[in-house]
């Protein structure tokens, strides 16, 4: 590849801390994967040394794409680069403690939805209700549901920036202090507590007893740290940089001032304004040169930036890429109201469906479809309901990005309709009862291709929900989850029985598998309410809280990417592009926003007790860096459009709007498109995927199975005794790691170890006891047969990687690698009843591991064992099959061939895969 001077001059900046300033579509990620190659190309630095955080996963996955070709063609084979860290700094957070800290070893993650649902269910417990805000004179206790939320960010201030405790009111650390103790209870962190936690530990000495190793981890192996999208880091994650530079590593960070849209988390502009007086001898490059867009959305873009003269980065970008500017490719229209803009963007999508466009320089032009479109909000809660309307009305596929409006879908509301039949009357303070008419004429309205027959099926397992003594039964039969199932199942739900095109299958199982991750997050928090106090919460919770909790929420779900129009808000389209943008509802007070009245995180916290606190409240040059996002996600075709609001408040055009209408590239009259026409064709990436092998043996063993849990994010059912083989396998990990270390652990700690790593979050007291028992035994017997070869530890939950196929790399963990008696090589994998898989399975997972551990070491093991920790079950061990570890790279390289081309059918008929697949009923009959 070609790279112009500046690119050139950052990727070969590796000894002096770097400031890379890039412009949006400025290529970025290529330098930053080419700067690493580097670094990696000389010979005393090996890719342990070597860390790079992005902001999202999505990037995490392209970098490590991007990494893997430019050092396979330049550097050719190069061992141990799975030990190179690339991710959010979440997940390096937690990956270093689940590493070096035992103690943190059985603690899981809660994300925001499940946060705030912790919160909500320990109102007190957490702090939450003895928290009190300064109205207007008067403290006022905050309530639960209604301020979880709020509390959330409070606790988030306060752990995650500059704080003078000092200045805080009395009783407000009490609350914060509660709420880790709660999470510590339970074995979770937040988002927050990860960083929190790693950030304090990487402060102690390195002779620290129980940071000690994580330190020395840091100190002896991290020598390059790379931060992308520097520009909204905040000061936590500053800190976390900090601590990993600690001991001299070489800082590279890549950011765009212009592109700082998350000072309402906290990030702070000022960091990247002032990284070159606040770390020595900085050398700063800055890439001004788009290649994404054409000129004139770059001039657009440029013009918006400018905006903020003052608070910004000297820099001009220029377009330089392929894309070819056309009078009538950038618009600003106004319409008469909200109804008339929405029927124009539709007509729009039509007309330009089919446009040739061309995605790379030199490529055949394609033409353009649906999910070549996308439509940028502010807020898609509050201004897309239109929109959404006109594309039900026409038939035009759409997506909404994240999880917002999900229950405005038909399919939701059917599905909604189930839990409302359970406790017989809907939510809310003037509930209506809920029949079985009420639900068949739900999933009529939804139009899935069901028919009365199949609703009678899906009835029967209502009502057997409903009628049965619940006391008499095993509660796992009536978890949400299972209802949810087996009521799919009965009604014989089929993406393929969904009326109209393909596509319309796709977009109806999308949202059915988001519903299913709605349950998950409820029930993973409300699990040991009693039954029908967990029917009543459930439904209480999506009448009240679920529609807003996750409006205000970015979470995704899966990998699926339908041919669909996306509409997003501008905060999560950022890294993304699209041929054709449109941008509506450019309204003022609403883009730009304008600051909200009532409580505010600040009626809690002193304002003065927090550094720059009126950052989080956003000002006018927070808002002109969200409007340049928007523009420049456009690679040719942007509208910019206008229509007033229903309220006064948002009556007026946007001065974002004005000032777009006069940019010279722009028109304010539509222009004829185009006649040329070719046939519409999705754009068909390689897809960065980077699949745990509990998500590859799904791949292997049934391709429509993992397009149904992963690409459209059903979940399966809580078992009660989940979290027993983790324990398991935690506590050996501890065993192993002191191993290395030369510390042989002895009969006398086996209780103090099972005690320390049994995490069984869903089993009642008495199973509890049961696990705990057998967890000791399985322990006691592993050391008696084991216990003299312990120090013939090579490696325990050693990271591996394999990357076969393009955009596809398999990440794992091989629980052990040991040296055997016969001066061997031995792979082994731990495996108890509950993790228990087909043979087939387990060799094709050790024969992965085997090429893994060849990709890490550059050597061939000789042996692959499977431990089974149970009583009287019987291990395995086998030579390694030279015929069928190539096999098994042919095998994943198809499955890239797979994922890429959207190729992911059913088995063909009933077999032993499908008997034993809790998704079976999704995808077929029982015959």
């Amino acid at each position: 590849m070609r790279y112009t001077d500046t690119q050139r001059s950052a990727i070969a900046t590796v000894d002096d801390p770097l400031l890379i300033v890039a412009c949006a579509g400025s290529g970025k990620t290529q330098v930053i994967s080419q700067r690493i190659t580097e670094i990696l190309r000389r010979p005393e630095v090996h890719p342990r040394n070597v860390v790079a955080f992005t902001f999202t996963n999505k990037a995490a996955s392209e970098l490590q794409e991007r990494v893997n070709t430019l050092v396979s063609k330049e550097l050719g084979e190069m061992t141990g680069l799975a030990e190179m860290f690339i991710g959010t700094m979440h997940a390096y957070a937690l990956d270093a403690l689940q590493q070096h800290v035992p103690e943190t070893f059985k603690f899981s993650v809660l994300d925001e939805i499940q946060t705030r649902l912790f919160i909500d269910r320990n109102s007190s417990k957490s702090g939450l209700t003895k928290t009190k805000a300064l109205v207007k004179g008067q403290d006022k206790l905050l309530k639960r549901y209604r301020d979880s939320r709020l509390y959330m960010q409070v606790l988030n201030i306060l752990r995650e920036d500059t704080v003078d405790q000092e200045l805080l009111r009395e009783g407000l650390m009490d609350s914060l202090y509660a709420y880790r103790g709660l999470l510590f209870e339970h074995n979770y962190f937040d988002f927050t507590d990860q960083l929190k936690t790693i950030v304090d530990l990487l402060e102690e000495d390195p002779d620290s007893p129980i940071a000690g190793t994580l330190v020395r981890h840091v100190r002896d192996n991290i020598r390059y740290l790379v931060v992308d999208e520097y520009q909204d880091t905040n000061p936590i994650q500053e800190k976390l940089i900090r601590g990993l530079t600690r001991w001299g590593a070489n800082l590279c960070v890549v950011g765009d001032d212009d592109q700082t849209i998350y000072q309402w988390r906290g990030s702070a502009v000022s960091g990247i304004l002032t990284f070159a007086d606040r770390y020595e001898g900085v050398q700063t490059v800055t890439l001004g040169e788009n290649f994404r867009s054409s000129v004139g959305v770059v001039s657009l873009g440029q013009s918006i930036a400018e905006l903020n003269a003052d608070q910004r980065l000297p820099k001009r970008m220029v377009a330089a890429g392929h894309q070819r500017f056309d009078r009538g490719d950038l618009l600003a229209l106004a319409f008469d109201d909200a109804a008339a803009e929405a029927r124009w963007i539709c007509d729009r999508i039509e007309k330009m469906r089919g446009l040739p466009f061309q995605d790379t320089s030199g490529a055949e032009p394609r033409g353009l479809s649906w999910s070549d479109f996308a439509v940028l909000f502010r807020s898609v809660n509050k201004d897309a309901g239109p929109l959404v309307e006109e594309f039900k009305r026409r038939g035009v596929p759409y997506v909404i990005k994240g999880l917002t409006r999900l229950f405005e879908a038909p399919e939701v509301q059917a599905c909604v309709k189930l839990y409302e039949f359970l406790i017989g009357q809907t939510g809310g303070q003037k509930p209506v009862p809920v029949t079985e008419q009420n639900v068949r004429d739900a999933w009529h309205a939804a139009d899935l291709g069901l028919d009365d027959t199949d609703l009678d099926e899906g009835m029967a397992i209502l009502h057997r929900a409903r009628t049965l003594n619940l006391k008499l039964h095993r509660r796992i039969t009536f978890t949400l989850q299972q209802i949810y199932a087996d009521f799919l199942a009965a009604v014989r739900i089929r993406e393929e029985r969904v009326p109209g095109d393909s596509t319309r299958g796709e977009l109806a199982f999308y949202n059915l598998g988001k519903f299913s991750k709605v349950i998950t997050a409820f029930e993973q928090i409300n699990y040991k309410s009693s039954l029908s106090d967990l029917y009543d919460r459930f439904v209480s919770f999506l009448t009240y809280q679920a529609p807003d909790y996750y409006a205000e929420s970015d979470a995704d779900v899966g990998y699926a990417t339908p041919d669909a129009v996306v509409i997003s808000t501008v905060h999560q389209a950022k890294g993304m592009q699209w041929p054709a943008v449109f941008v509506p509802a450019m309204r003022k007070n609403r883009f730009p926003g304008k600051r909200h009245g009532g409580l505010n995180a600040f009626h809690i916290i002193p304002p003065e007790a927090v550094e720059d606190a009126d950052r989080y409240r956003g000002t006018e040059a927070d808002e002109v860096r969200l409007f340049y996002v928007a523009v420049t996600r456009s690679q040719k075709y942007l509208a910019v459009t206008y229509s007033p609001g229903e309220s006064n408040l948002y009556r007026k055009e946007s001065d974002f709007f004005a000032f777009t209408t006069r940019n010279p590239y722009v028109l304010t009259a539509e222009a004829p498109l185009s006649a040329e026409r070719l046939e519409p064709r999705a754009r068909r990436e390689t897809p960065e995927v980077t699949l745990s092998f509990s998500e590859l043996k799904y791949l292997f063993e049934c391709p429509y199975q993992f397009k149904l849990r992963f690409m459209y994010g059903f979940d399966q059912p809580i078992a009660e005794e989940l979290g027993y083989g983790k324990s398991l396998h935690d506590a050996l990990a501890e065993i192993h790691k002191r191993a290395i270390d030369g510390d042989i652990v002895d009969a006398s700690e086996i209780d103090e170890l099972v005690d320390r790593h049994l995490n069984a979050p869903f089993a009642g007291t008495e199973l509890v006891k049961q696990l705990r028992t057998a967890a000791r035994g399985a322990i006691r017997r592993y050391l008696r047969e084991n216990g003299d070869r312990l120090h013939n530890t090579l490696h325990s939950e050693q990271p591996i990687r394999v990357h076969v196929a393009p955009g596809v790399t398999v990440d794992g963990r091989i629980d052990l690698i040991r040296r055997l008696d016969t001066d061997e090589t031995s792979i082994v994998d731990f495996k108890s009843t509950q993790r228990a898989q087909a043979d087939d399975i387990s060799r094709d997972q050790l024969h992965v591991y085997a090429a893994g551990y060849k990709e890490l070491s550059g050597c061939n093991a000789d042996l692959v064992e499977v431990l089974n920790l149970d009583d009287s079950t019987s291990s395995s061990r086998e030579i390694i099959n030279d015929s069928l570890l190539q096999d098994i790279q042919s095998k994943i390289s198809d499955a890239g061939e797979a994922l890429r081309d959207n190729q992911l059918p059913r088995k063909s008929s009933w077999c032993d895969a499908c008997a034993r697949c809790d998704m079976a009923g999704l995808c077929r009959d029982s015959t």
